[in-house]
């Protein structure tokens, strides 16, 4: 299959910060490819490289075969792009914003609403509020729609969902299948993890580098060693003397638990965390072997990247 998206070797410094380092990827026709990484990793670099607003140091990208340095008029025209900040005119109302939107790219309302009706209807009943007067949720539909409301053949989405409810976020990503399964491809940067799994490719980003590519189902399956779960109320006492036993990769904090990650799964170091636990601990805790999520992975790569 051709790709809709071709990057090679994209890199981009400011001064003596290094915030894309040889980046190359692909995205496919109808598919959602997630961009997943903490702060500072470089996704807003990469996405505002591949939507023309940024010329990168070396590497080329392409769009639809449009070369993003030379054709880079024709792709403004063929996009859509939802920055992370909320960009909108905030003294216009929902209606006013989107008519201005698609007046813009020569197109009305009445002429693409096909393409935003599924998001449109939650907003119809606020059409004369101004944008600034809605909640964040609404603001981000608003955005979404403006981003649409031209017919775009490929929708760019920057963390678009940071700092909204998580309903809200629900909300969202149901309203990104239904757009990418109307033939548009999306491609989508978040720092939430539990995100990953809603994209049908991720790239795991860190330091301006992709350590890797691949599906959600495929990035878990392929987790290296075993992880136990460990639930006690003394969370932070525990994660303290589990961090001091050799043979554990890994201790993070998970919600109300602590993960351990293994190289492998060995009776004699499960052993020694029982036994360091039941000594030092007032309180009842219990271990557990667990399945890892998309977190757990994407902290296990971030951990072999700084060894290397």
């Amino acid at each position: 299959m051709q790709s809709f998206i071709s990057a090679k070797n994209l890199s981009k410094s400011y001064g003596d910060t290094l915030a894309l380092d040889d980046v190359s990827f692909q995205v496919y026709p109808n598919e959602i490819v997630g961009f997943i990484g903490p702060d500072g990793s470089g996704k807003s670099t990469l996405f505002q490289i591949l939507t023309t607003l940024l010329i990168p140091d070396s590497g080329s990208a392409t769009i639809a075969g449009f070369d993003t340095g030379r054709d880079f008029p024709k792709i403004r025209s063929s996009i859509g792009y939802m920055p992370g900040r909320f960009s909108l005119y905030p003294d216009l109302s929902v209606e006013e914003n989107l008519r201005f939107f698609a007046n813009i790219f020569g197109s009305s309302i009445e002429e693409n609403y096909e393409m935003i009706k599924g998001v449109y209807t939650l907003l119809a009943p606020f059409a004369k509020r101004k944008a600034g007067a809605l909640s964040g949720g609404m603001k981000q539909k608003l955005a979404l729609c403006c981003a649409l409301i031209h017919k775009p053949l490929v929708l760019f989405l920057d963390e678009p969902t940071t700092g909204v409810d998580a309903v809200s976020r629900t909300e969202f990503w149901d309203n990104l299948v239904q757009i990418r399964d109307g033939g548009i491809p999306i491609v989508v940067s978040t720092p939430y993890m539990d995100e990953a799994t809603r994209c049908d490719r991720v790239a795991m980003i860190y330091g301006g580098k992709i350590m890797q590519m691949d599906t959600p189902e495929y990035i878990i399956a392929n987790y290296q060693g075993s992880l136990l779960a460990i639930r006690t109320q003394e969370r932070y006492l525990a994660k303290q003397l589990l961090s001091q036993i050799k043979g554990i990769d890994s201790v993070f904090t998970f919600g109300d638990a602590i993960h351990i990650s293994l190289p492998e799964r060995t009776e004699p170091i499960i052993d020694e965390i029982d036994a360091v636990l039941q000594r030092e601990l007032s309180s009842t805790y219990s271990i557990t072997e667990i399945l890892p999520n998309f977190e757990d992975c994407f902290l296990q790569f971030m951990r072999q990247k700084s060894h290397e």
